[in-house]
């Protein structure tokens, strides 16, 4: 049952330290394109 134990929290630091290098190194950035939307506007009458 140790064993089970130890290899499960191996793995997940292995998975945080994946988690970090993909956050730091990864293509994070937002894409840039205008996006235009037009909205019809309730008539008052």
């Amino acid at each position: 049952m140790g064993k089970l134990i130890k290899y499960l929290f191996y793995i997940a630091v292995l998975i945080l330290v994946f988690l970090i290098a993909y956050s730091f190194f990864g293509d994070l950035t937002a894409p840039k394109t205008t996006i235009t939307e037009t909205i019809p506007m309730p008539s008052n009458g």
